[in-house]
């Protein structure tokens, strides 16, 4: 056993792996989840992972016995509405609720559970809904019912502090601080709570954002003390109503409501073990569920109905009142299996072993630290709280030895190629987010005008981070991932002596080595569509956007969606070859049988002009017959519409890298490229890459040689050959024959160049060559490879002259 798992055993050994259960952590893994072996899951607060021997047994059940509609009184629908009794009981067993003074009622999510008691809630103009700012959006939802029904709403920070006692060790006392009342009308602010109106109190038992659990104290403390809370509040003296929303504390500490006597619980299966997804459950008091006004009916929640008068009776019993139309009873029918698993294990145990590998992890990136002593993670909600506190969760962000944020998606991609999983961003709870991040409410507008949403991949905007990195565990994980999790982030973000942190190296200033080099350009290729195939030639004219017609076509989906390779990998088996001379494209695809020509004039005229959007710029575009898209839509195998940039006179800005070798404050003229007109790329830093995958390879023991990697699988329109690998790195401006372009810097690469089509026509996905290229050409979150040119065009518009590339011009770099 290697040394770090001993040392993590002797600490936490009691607590990790089930030494007491019906199998070890590691016969889990080995006959319940063989689909997770090299991959690390570490979003179990998202979703956590069905049990293989969990769906045969589902599976078994549902080929073995029949189920019915439970709205009929067959011996189908009868066993069907058994099984589900029993699955609410199950429910009630787990929460220790007694089914005399709660009942169990399904919903499509833990969201729809909330939306219910939000729209149902008896809300009055002297209501008041106040929630703990960590709280899912899925809970800061109800506010909408209640501010629309004249009530008042506000946010609360509640903290938990410890103090140290003369006599008897610790105790904890709640620091408590309101945030403003909102309110939509404001005739009804003039009116007194009288102190008959109900009011709605909302936390999380486990912050999904942070893992922080709350003190279910908080329970009785509103329903019988509120003024403990509320300080001096109008509201004080209401009735108060308190739900816990348990979609992520629940699978490793349900609250115990004989203990906690909550109004509402909500509670979603998936979260718990895996599936089914779709399926919720509210958990709600009987004398509670009996306020809640319901104005919708359904089937299945009435007794009767009259269709031709206004008259109907609704059942009596609350899961029948208030679950709309036929319940998801296979669903139901597969909750039992689930539970099976978390009781054969126990939800204490669970709890130790996920714990264990939270708490290794926390303590591990707590202790890292850059060669210069500065730490490497900043934890969120680590601050006031005590181990016993946390769930399996665990967020965080990185910095770089300058003090500098790295950002969260970095992070994710980087992970990815490491084979690990986890989740970024805020995790759909902005009150927790801002907390954490310390962002100002000027911050977060200001972040969203910016352009970021929600799990986009704006994560730094003004140096400060958007969201954050989140881990978590459940009941499956095991100490090896948490340990190839540690030493990814060690490997990949901690600067060591000697270490280059960006381990990009340009080759600025090296004119004594270019002086020696011969650079020639030895190919020529160009892609007319957007993410479909190119063709290669002996010589091609250039124009003001670049190679013409390169990139001067694009497809997009019905709603408007640019489509590329990443979503779209079939674009790749598009072939294209434009005829100057007859000013035809030709296009081909194995799926189509006939070849489809496209002409540049007659064909212009087939079409309308609209507008597209791609990269924040608007283009002006052509579109085409039906019969065109009939033909590509069957192509790629979905409906989708060519277009054709009609006018490539636009301005195209891109984006600014403070790096002098890496400079993007360039205007240039671009049809439907990403970035820039041209992608150069070296076939010698082709040869170094592959040389270094091929050394990866061998080393993690694979068989056979490694495939050489083409220069084409970086989609590249120059591709130049003779010096060293990385020359072109540190390029200003070079000429190729006589014309002269400048470099825009290196070109980041993403997951694209990690899919390749086999001989076979059959696309494969890997990790490489980008894991390689992360490993030594990565500066600032980005991963570069080839450079990026722009043409600068020494002659007049309109003047006739040599404008064309021709293969095998020489390449003079760095020319003045």
């Amino acid at each position: 056993m290697e040394a770090s798992k001993e040392a993590f055993l002797k600490e936490f050994g009691e607590h990790y792996g089930y030494p007491n259960g019906p199998k070890t952590i590691d016969e889990i893994r080995a006959t319940e989840f063989k689909r997770l072996d090299g991959l690390v899951y570490l979003d179990h607060a998202g979703a956590t992972m069905y049990s293989e021997l969990q769906m045969e047994a589902i599976f078994k059940d549902f080929t073995t016995n029949v189920y019915g509609n439970p709205h009929s009184q067959s011996d189908t629908s009868s066993s069907t509405s058994d099984i589900v009794r029993e699955a609410r009981q199950q429910v009630l067993d787990y929460c220790k609720a007694s089914p005399k003074d709660y009942s169990c009622i399904f919903t499509s999510g833990a969201t729809a559970a909330l939306k219910l008691v939000g729209e149902a809630f008896p809300w009055s103009c002297q209501s008041c809904f106040t929630y703990t700012m960590e709280n899912h959006n899925s809970v800061l939802g109800i506010r909408e019912y209640a501010l629309d029904q004249g009530a008042a709403a506000f946010a609360m920070d509640v903290e938990e502090t410890v103090h140290h006692g003369v006599s008897n060790g610790t105790a904890a006392s709640m620091k408590v601080l309101q945030h403003q009342v909102q309110r939509r009308n404001e005739a009804s602010s003039l009116e007194e709570p009288t102190g008959e109106a109900y009011n709605l109190f909302a936390f999380p038992s486990e912050c999904n954002f942070s893992g922080l659990r709350f003190s279910l104290d908080l329970v009785k403390i509103i329903k019988e003390d509120p003024a403990r809370i509320l300080e001096g509040s109008p509201f004080c003296n209401g009735r108060w109503m308190v739900l816990i929303d348990a979609a992520k504390g629940s699978a490793t500490e349900p609250p115990d409501l004989s203990l906690y006597p909550a109004d509402f619980v909500v509670m979603s299966f998936y979260k718990l073990f895996g599936y089914p997804t779709g399926l919720g459950v509210l958990i709600a008091r009987n004398d509670a569920s009996r306020l809640l006004k319901k104005t919708y009916f359904s089937g299945g929640t009435v007794a009767t109905s009259i269709a031709d008068i206004d008259f109907v009776r609704r059942r009596k019993s609350v899961e029948e009142l208030f679950e709309y139309g036929t319940i998801s009873f296979l669903s139901i029918a597969s909750v039992h299996h689930g539970f099976k698993i978390l009781n054969s294990l126990t939800v204490s145990a669970i709890s130790r072993h996920t714990a264990s590998l939270a708490w290794y992890v926390r303590k591990k990136l707590l202790g890292l630290r850059h060669e210069n002593g500065a730490r490497v993670c900043t934890l969120y909600g680590d601050s006031k709280a005590l181990f016993h506190d946390f769930g399996p969760t665990v967020s965080f962000n990185l910095k770089r030895s300058d003090g500098s944020w790295c950002g969260y998606r970095e992070v994710e991609k980087l992970a990815s190629l490491s084979g690990i999983q986890l989740r970024t961003g805020c995790f759909c709870n902005p009150g927790a987010c801002a907390k954490y991040l310390g962002l100002s409410h000027l911050d977060l507008r200001s972040n969203f005008e910016a352009g970021h949403v929600c799990w986009d991949d704006h994560d730094i905007i003004h140096g400060k981070p958007t969201g954050a990195v989140r881990v978590s565990f459940g009941y499956m994980s095991t100490f090896e991932d948490a340990k190839k999790f540690i030493d990814f982030v060690t490997s990949s973000f901690v600067a060591l002596p000697n270490w280059i942190e960006s381990g990009y190296q340009l080759m600025q200033g090296s004119e004594s080595r270019l002086g020696a080099a011969s650079f020639y350009l030895k190919s020529i290729t160009v892609y007319p569509i957007k993410s479909c195939a190119g063709f290669n030639v002996e010589s091609w004219p250039l124009s003001t956007t670049g190679l013409l017609h390169d990139r001067e076509w694009v497809l997009t989906s019905l709603s408007g969606e640019i489509l590329t390779q990443k979503k779209v990998p079939e674009m790749c088996f598009i072939s294209t070859f434009i005829d100057l001379d007859k000013g035809i494209m030709f296009v081909k695809s194995p799926r189509c049988q006939v070849k489809l020509p496209i002409n540049f004039i007659t064909d212009s005229c087939n079409g309308g002009s609209e507008q597209i959007k791609l990269n924040g710029q608007r283009y002006e575009v052509q579109s085409y017959k039906n019969e065109v898209n009939i033909w590509f839509s069957n192509a790629i195998g979905r409906p989708c519409t060519l277009f054709r940039c009609f006018s490539s006179n636009h301005n195209f800005c891109l984006n600014k890298i403070k790096s002098a070798s890496m400079g993007r404050e360039v205007q240039s003229m671009l049809n439907f490229s990403n970035e820039a007109q041209f992608l150069l790329i070296s076939e010698e830093s082709v040869s170094d890459l592959s040389q270094r995958v091929g050394t990866k390879d061998v080393q993690k023991g694979a068989c056979g040689a490694a495939s050489q990697i083409s220069p084409m699988r970086f989609r590249p329109n120059i591709v130049i050959s003779g010096g060293e690998p990385y020359a072109e790195d540190g390029w200003k401006i070079l000429k190729i024959g006589n014309k002269y372009f400048t470099s825009l810097g290196g070109c980041n690469r993403c997951q694209m160049i990690n899919i390749v089509h086999d001989e076979a026509g059959l696309l494969q996905r890997s990790n490489e060559p980008l894991a390689t290229l992360a490993s030594y050409r990565r500066m600032k979150g980005k991963i570069f490879f080839g450079i990026l040119l722009k043409y600068e065009r020494s002659e007049p518009v309109g003047r006739d002259g040599d404008l064309w590339l021709q293969v095998g011009q020489d390449v003079h770099p760095n020319v003045s």
